[in-house]
């Protein structure tokens, strides 16, 4: 792999990691329309530990605070602390669906899932998914308004994320939105939930992705620089962005791209 191969692909994955539109199918689609080798899911999985410094960054102080209120039995016991350690306890549960279907389905996605018809199919069906919610959903809760069943309910939706195209920051977005958590809100709780299954995933792959004789520790390394810098910037952007606007943007978007791929494939293009 090149610099400008890392660079490009750096870029790609803190751009849409976060944004719901699945960086997956981009690191997949983008070195098939360059003619470049698939980097394969490990590579991608890893690339993910860039958006995760991002997220950690970004989020420092408010992780922190959970923490320490989950560690503190005096600060559990006052209301703020109360909310912020059922906060991590929400992120655990809603961690445990993906973690169990990525052992059990681990060749599969590193196999026939990565296919580019299957990624199309996921980003056509999820866009209209995502934007039947966008219409129906009341967008009312917030953050605090979170329960326990609704972490579990956005940990399972997390797990068909697993399956290329389908985005875990656009399948998580949908399903809180669908529990009635305002747009920006439900993006939060999204960022922090990629925390604990971006790095577990990421790091799982770490030591194969290091031995690759066709990636290098530089490009690697760039790679990585780029993609937390990105989406600490794309993480900022979108939850101004949804404060005051609707994901419909990311529905036609991921609608118009999918049936191209759809469209390419059948006309031999890629």
């Amino acid at each position: 792999m090149t610099i400008v191969q890392a660079v490009i692909l750096g870029l790609t994955q803190g751009l849409t990691e976060f944004l719901p539109i699945s960086s997956t199918a981009h690191l997949r689609i983008i070195p098939a329309l360059m003619n470049w080798p698939d980097a394969g899911a490990a590579f991608t999985a890893v690339l993910q530990l860039g958006t995760l410094a991002a997220v950690l960054l970004f989020f420092l102080k408010e992780l922190w605070q959970m923490l320490r209120a989950a560690a503190d039995p005096v600060r559990r016991s006052q209301p703020e602390g109360r909310r912020l350690a059922q906060r991590l306890l929400f992120l655990v549960v809603g961690t445990i669906p993906i973690g169990i279907c990525g052992i059990l389905f681990r060749h599969s996605i590193e196999g026939p899932l990565r296919s580019l018809g299957v990624i199309a199919t996921s980003l056509v069906v999820v866009g209209l998914l995502m934007g039947y919610v966008e219409r129906t959903a009341k967008h009312g809760r917030d953050m605090e308004d979170l329960r326990l069943r609704d972490a579990l309910l956005i940990g399972l939706a997390q797990s068909l994320a697993l399956i290329p195209g389908v985005s875990r920051s656009g399948i998580t977005l949908t399903a809180a939105m669908a529990l009635g958590l305002r747009r920006d809100a439900a993006a939060r709780f999204s960022f922090l939930l990629s925390v604990p299954a971006v790095g577990a995933a990421g790091l799982l792959e770490l030591p194969k992705v290091v031995h690759a004789k066709d990636i290098g520790g530089l490009p690697l390394a760039v790679g990585l620089l780029v993609a937390a810098i990105s989406g600490y910037l794309c993480i900022t952007w979108l939850l101004k962005f949804l404060r005051t606007r609707s994901t419909t943007p990311f529905v036609v978007y991921r609608i118009a791209l999918g049936a191209g791929i759809l469209l390419s494939l059948a006309r031999g293009w890629i």
